[in-house]
């Protein structure tokens, strides 16, 4: 898609971070955009700031973790701008802890999230993109640890599924027009640290003491200080512009784990190899 004036973008997670850094880079680029997050005040103040710049935005709430409220605002955003050529599954939480701190409801929240959010906004937004003839995108978020493990991370799961769906979609949907994208930032200057602060109250929170510990720990306060100093949303959002436009598959937002993710393919290659010229057994 080279040019986005006029065309509609739906953009979960946008009303603050990297979703919000989209919006506006869409916005800037003469797209109609929704905006569609959980977070209803800073939703309603996103949205009235783009439309100071004269933007043709509109907002509307949503937990993606329940498909009827994406459903539900799909419809909004038909009902609004007609039709849907972008679509950017961005909303995303920092959710679980690492293995041996794992609970039902904080699994049911990260992939709910993370991951079923993302397959139902294909589900939904797939068929409404496709039956314009327009062409259209679709960018989902992961994140660089979609492509480096480095913990026991649900997160890190959710992400590595995030990768791949969009891997597989984007072989199946060139052909019909639509290209799809998979964004995997690194540490971005965004809210996920403190993303519990809009954990649904169906899901348990873990108690004070266990949620104080993981807080306290090395890991957190490293990744926590790495996200506060890190890449200017808006930056990303120009980055996200650009690889719906040039149709990437992948969008990175730095180098920093080029050299981490050469490792891991290396490592890979050194599996098969280790087996090079053996037959297999039938």
């Amino acid at each position: 898609m080279k040019d986005l004036a006029n065309k509609t973008a739906f953009v979960t997670g946008a009303a603050s971070g990297i979703g919000l850094g989209i919006a506006t880079a869409l916005a800037q680029a003469g797209a109609k955009v929704m905006l569609c997050d959980i977070e209803e005040a800073a939703l309603d103040k996103a949205v009235q700031g783009l439309k100071r710049t004269n933007a043709d935005v509109d907002g509307v709430k949503a937990d993606v973790s329940l498909k009827t409220e994406l459903d539900a605002a799909a419809k909004a955003t038909l009902a609004r701008f007609g039709k849907v050529h972008i679509l950017v599954n961005n909303a995303g939480v920092g959710g679980a802890g690492p293995y041996g701190a794992w609970t039902d409801d904080d699994l049911a929240w990260t992939v709910g999230v993370n991951l079923m959010g993302v397959l139902w906004g294909i589900e939904i937004f797939g068929p409404l993109i496709e039956s314009h003839g327009e062409g259209g995108h679709i960018v989902s978020t992961a994140s660089i640890a979609g492509l480096l493990s480095r913990g026991s991370l649900p997160y890190n799961v959710t992400k590595y599924g995030v990768v791949a769906i969009s891997e597989g979609l984007r072989m199946e949907l060139a052909p019909r027009g639509v290209g799809v994208s998979v964004l995997c930032p690194g540490f971005i200057r965004t809210q996920i640290m403190t993303s519990r602060r809009n954990e649904p109250p169906r899901f348990d929170r873990p108690d004070r003491a266990a949620l104080a510990k993981a807080e306290a720990s090395e890991l957190h306060q490293f990744v926590r200080q790495r996200v506060e100093t890190g890449i200017d949303p808006l930056y990303v959002g120009e980055l996200v512009r650009e690889g719906i436009e040039e149709d990437r598959a992948y969008i990175f937002t730095d180098t920093e784990f080029e050299p981490y993710i050469e490792a891991r393919f290396a490592a890979i290659k050194q599996g098969f190899d280790a087996i090079r010229g053996r037959e297999p057994r039938r």
